[in-house]
C-alpha cells in the first residue's frame, strides 16, 4: 500500500515552517511543501527556472528531507543551487552573493530532535512573514502547483565564501579568549573557525556535531546551556563566552564573570557602541526587550531612535529594511545588522563578532562595561503550554483585559498602567519603567511571558504573579517551560 500524504496544516507557522517530522509531516508532505514553494517563488519572480539555494541543519534526517523538498522545487520547474551542511545566515549570504531568486534551509533550529522544518524567502535578506506563510500555506494544501522542468547543481566548498566574508572586514587588534559553545550543533563546525580568524583565542565547547544533542538542545535562551557556558568561561578564566543556537543564526553571551547577559541587554550595548560612529542612527527592538532602550543617555545623545515591534526574525527583519535602521536586536538572540555592518538578516557569528569589536573598542571587562547600563530585573523568557488553535485567543482575551484595567485605571503592585503596546500581543508599562508582556509563540503551542521592572526584583515578580493569576484563570493555559 503507498503511503498517504500527511501534512499538518498547523505547521504553517508565522514566519517558518515546522513539524515534528513523520507524526506531523511524512516525505510526500515534504515534496509537497517543495511543490508549493516552487510555485510560489515561480509566482513572484515571474520566471519559469528561478534559482534557489538550498541548505541544511546537521539532523540525522536533514538530508532526506532536503533531497525530498528539491525533488518538489524540481519538478516546479525551479533551478536548485545546493551548498550543502549550512547555517541559516549562509544560505541567506549566498543569495546574495551568488545573486539568487529564492532561499529554503531545511532546519528546526533549537526545537528538540524530532522536529523539522524549513526556512524560506524571496527577497533578500528577507525571510517569509505571515503574509507569504498563508499564501504557501494555500497553494501547498490545495495543490495549486505549477508544472515545469528544473534542475540541480550542487554548489562546493561554500563554506570558505560564507567564512571568509566575515572575517576579511573584522579583524581585531585585542586578544579576546572566548569561549565557543555550540550545544553540538550545526555553528561547530562555523563559529570556532571565524572567531579564530577574526583574531580571537577560542575555548570550544561541545562544538563537535552530534545530532543527539547529549547534553542540552543548541538554544542560547536555555539556561542549561548559559550556566555551563558560565561554568567554562570561569574555568578558562575567559573574556566573553557566546552559545549559538542549532542553525546559528542567534546567539547568547556569558560575561568574564560566568553570568548570562540577557540578549536585549547586549543589544542596547552594541546599539551604543555603534551610535558614536553612526550618529542619528534608527535601531528597531522587539516587544520582548528591555524598556532602557526608549531612556538611553548615550543613545539619545547621540539623536538615535528605536522602535518596538513585532517578535520574530521575518517581522524585525522587515522592519530593519522598511525603516532603514542601522540594527535591530531581538531578547531571543536574534540580531540584524544593515550595510555597512552586514545585509539586513540574522547571523549569530556575526553578532558575537560585533561583541567582540565593543571589546576590542573600550579597555573594559564586559562585567564591567554592562554595569554602565541601569540595573533592571529581568525575567527569563517563560512560556506556557497553550494549544495552537487557542494561543491567539487567549492573547486578543488578554488584550481587551489590559485595556480594560488601564481605562479603570486599576493598580497593578501599586501602580497604574501608562502604556500599551499592541503590535504583538499586549505590552503594558508603568510610570516606573516595569513592564510586563503576553503575546503568542510563533513558532510553538504556547504563549511568551516576560517581566521587567528597574525599581526592584519583587515588582518583576509581582507583575509576572499577576499576568500568571490571569492565564490561570482563561482555563487554557498548561506547565511552563520555566518559571520564575
Amino acid at each position: 500500500m503507498s503511503e498517504k500524504l500527511k501534512i499538518d496544516p498547523f505547521g504553517f507557522r508565522e514566519y517558518d515552517a515546522r513539524w515534528l517530522y513523520k507524526k506531523d509531516i511524512n516525505l510526500l508532505g515534504i515534496e509537497n511543501l517543495g511543490k508549493g514553494l516552487g510555485s510560489q517563488v515561480i509566482k513572484h519572480t515571474k520566471k519559469n527556472n528561478p534559482r534557489i539555494i538550498v541548505g541544511h541543519d546537521y539532523r540525522s534526517y536533514s538530508e532526506e528531507i532536503k533531497s525530498t523538498l528539491k525533488k518538489g522545487l524540481i519538478s516546479t520547474g525551479c533551478y536548485v543551487e545546493d551548498i550543502g551542511l549550512s547555517l541559516s545566515p549562509m544560505v541567506y549570504f549566498a543569495q546574495f552573493h551568488l545573486n539568487a531568486d529564492a532561499v529554503a534551509m531545511v532546519t528546526a533550529s533549537h526545537n528538540e530532535n524530532g522536529w523539522t522544518g524549513v526556512k524560506m524567502g524571496i527577497k533578500k535578506g528577507l525571510t517569509h512573514a505571515p503574509e507569504e506563510m498563508k499564501e504557501l500555506k494555500e497553494i501547498t494544501l490545495n495543490e495549486k502547483f505549477i508544472l515545469g522542468d528544473g534542475k540541480e547543481t550542487n554548489i562546493k566548498n561554500f563554506k570558505q565564501i560564507y567564512e571568509k566574508d566575515l572575517i576579511y572586514k573584522n579583524t581585531i587588534n585585542k586578544k579576546i579568549k572566548a569561549v565557543v559553545a555550540c550545544g553540538n550543533g550545526t555553528a561547530g563546525i562555523f563559529a570556532p573557525d571565524i572567531l579564530r580568524g577574526i583574531g580571537c583565542e577560542v575555548i570550544e565547547l561541545d562544538c563537535n556535531l552530534d545530532w543527539n544533542f547529549p547534553k542540552y538542545n543548541p538554544n542560547p535562551e536555555d539556561l542549561e546551556m548559559l550556566h555551563a557556558i558560565g561554568k567554562s568561561v570561569k574555568e578558562n578564566n575567559a573574556d566573553i563566552g557566546f552559545g549559538f543556537d542549532g542553525d546559528g543564526d542567534r546567539v547568547g553571551v556569558i560575561d568574564d564573570e560566568g553570568k548570562e547577559i540577557f540578549s536585549d541587554k547586549i543589544g542596547l550595548l552594541i546599539a551604543r557602541n555603534l551610535s558614536d560612529t553612526h550618529k542619528k542612527s534608527k535601531f528597531i527592538v522587539d516587544v520582548k526587550s528591555t524598556g532602557l532602550y526608549s531612556t538611553d543617555e548615550i543613545l539619545n545623545k547621540n539623536k538615535c531612535e528605536t522602535l518596538y515591534w513585532k517578535t520574530g526574525h521575518s517581522h524585525i527583519k522587515r522592519k530593519v529594511h522598511s525603516e532603514k535602521a542601522l540594527a535591530g536586536f531581538e531578547k531571543s538572540g536574534h540580531f540584524f545588522f544593515n550595510q555597512p555592518l552586514g545585509y539586513g538578516y540574522d547571523d549569530g557569528i556575526n553578532s558575537a563578532i560585533q561583541v567582540c569589536h565593543l571589546l576590542n573598542n573600550q579597555n573594559k571587562k564586559i562585567s564591567e562595561i554592562i554595569k554602565d547600563l541601569p540595573i533592571t530585573y529581568q525575567s527569563p523568557t517563560m512560556a506556557p503550554f497553550c494549544k495552537d488553535e487557542e494561543k491567539y485567543n487567549v492573547v486578543n482575551e488578554m488584550v481587551k483585559e489590559f485595556k480594560k484595567i488601564k481605562d479603570d485605571k486599576i493598580k497593578i503592585d501599586n501602580q497604574e498602567i501608562k502604556e500599551i503596546i499592541t503590535v504583538n500581543g499586549v505590552r503594558f508599562s508603568f510610570e516606573d519603567g516595569s513592564w510586563g508582556l503576553i503575546r503568542a509563540s510563533s513558532n510553538k503551542p504556547s504563549l511568551v511571558v516576560v517581566t521587567e521592572s528597574p525599581t526592584s526584583n519583587e515588582r518583576k515578580l509581582n507583575i509576572f504573579r499577576f499576568i500568571d493569576e490571569k492565564l490561570i484563570k482563561t482555563g487554557k493555559i498548561g506547565e511552563y517551560d520555566q518559571k520564575i
